[in-house]
């Protein structure tokens, strides 16, 4: 009899009317899940169920019922049922399909609110240094060991430019690297597709240290101060460039190239003898100005010869067109009055450059930033402040300029020398 009703699909344990009492149902956490068969238009089709923990990170939040339908045999709804038993073993999340590392950092980076340049940067590292890689990798399968190894192959051979394709990449731009891809790993927990960030898992994923980034960047290279008045001479007397005025310019001040591209004539007062850095070229777009790197405004004191050759640039300004003297005229503008390319002024540098460097064997390269460190370094050396210094480079704060010119230079090594000297033999 028992037989016949478990054959006809009915509770052996009720009464024949169907109203007996059913058995005590099992315990949730000791069922290994189940299996049900439905039918659908399509025919027959599977689903399983089990209970999982609403989240492995707090699990006195309690269970909750997990079902995955639309299989289409017994086995293949069998194969889904025991990996997601094993994933309730290792305490996973369950949720919608977890996307690959490369699908979720373009989203991520679509989200960020940033400025477009640090955007740009952002997207650069992970198309050329964390997709073609790492790309195809699952969220959730992407290990500690894997990004551990990842950066030991970037070590070896990561650089994607033209001119150090499969070289070893920089402790600098690996470190950059491990930044976004620990940004991109956090921002998947909070989307609830990983419960932990691999790459800060420190014991095995060993990103470049700070020492180690620093022991690799390059010195700065820059001109003695003969060296800077013997180029600018031969600027502005032989070559008679047109850009000299802002070489000079950035030469006695410190500023950006795009600090100097974006200044106005409003923004330079001759009475006194200041200039206003308000904004800068924004180098992604370069039709536009934007903030100072700071973002926030500074004034630079000027030399009473700088102020001279920047008044009869504005004479020959004027003579090209007036609105090119106008107060809200940009001061090194095109003989159109808009703004110039920094790209373009850094191929116009470079040939100047080359021109220089063949005709006198004294000289050696430097690039416009070195223009701006040449002035920094020859403060310095006159025993100025860096607190000075950080003023007219517009540092955010002093700990940047120091370590960026943690160097110290024969001369200043010399004078410091002479002077302990001289301190001692007086006491």
């Amino acid at each position: 009899m028992a037989r016949k009703a478990a054959a006809a699909g009915h509770d052996p344990g009720a009464d024949p009317a169907g109203e007996g009492v059913k058995p005590a149902r099992r315990s949730r956490s000791r069922q290994p899940g189940s299996i049900q068969g439905y039918d659908t238009d399509k025919g027959k089709r599977w689903r399983f169920q089990i209970y999982v923990l609403k989240d492995p990170e707090y699990p006195e939040m309690g269970m909750r019922r997990l079902t995955r339908s639309g299989f289409t045999s017994t086995d293949e709804a069998n194969d889904a049922l025991q990996e997601a038993l094993k994933q309730r073993k290792q305490n996973e999340k369950f949720g919608s399909k977890v996307p690959s590392l490369g699908v979720y950092a373009d989203e991520w980076a679509a989200g960020l609110k940033l400025a477009a340049s640090t955007i740009k940067g952002y997207k650069k590292i992970i198309r050329n240094h964390i997709k073609p890689q790492l790309g195809m990798i699952r969220l959730d399968k992407l290990t500690a060991t894997r990004i551990a190894r990842h950066y030991r192959d970037l070590e070896k051979s990561g650089r994607k430019d033209t001119y150090g394709k499969g070289k070893p990449l920089s402790a600098n731009s690996v470190r950059k690297v491990h930044v976004v891809l620990g940004a991109i790993l956090d921002a998947a927990i909070d989307d609830g597709h990983v419960t932990v960030n691999p790459a800060k898992k420190k014991r095995t994923v060993k990103a470049p240290t700070t020492s180690e980034v620093r022991a690799q960047k390059p010195e700065i290279v820059t001109w003695t101060a003969v060296q800077l008045v013997l180029f600018l001479t031969w600027n502005e007397d032989e070559l008679k460039d047109e850009l000299f005025p802002m070489w000079r310019l950035i030469a006695y001040t410190g500023m950006r190239r795009s600090e100097a591209l974006a200044l106005k004539w409003s923004d330079l007062s001759t009475k006194a003898m200041r200039v206003s850095i308000r904004r800068a070229v924004d180098t992604d777009d370069w039709t536009k100005t934007k903030p100072p790197k700071t973002g926030h405004a500074r004034v630079i004191d000027v030399d009473e010869d700088t102020l001279k050759v920047l008044a009869s640039y504005k004479v020959a300004r004027a003579e090209l067109s007036f609105t090119l003297a106008k107060a809200d005229a940009y001061i090194f503008g095109d003989d159109d009055g808009k703004l110039r390319s920094p790209d373009a002024m850094t191929s116009r540098w470079d040939r100047r450059m080359n021109w220089l460097t063949k005709k006198y064997d004294t000289m050696h390269r430097v690039t416009i930033k070195g223009l701006r460190h040449t002035h920094a370094t020859l403060l310095l050396e006159l025993g100025e402040h860096p607190k000075v210094v950080q003023e007219r480079l517009g540092h955010s704060t002093i700990t940047t300029t120091m370590n960026i010119y943690s160097h110290v230079t024969p001369t200043m090594q010399r004078s410091a020398v002479t002077r302990f000297a001289a301190h001692l033999g007086k006491a």
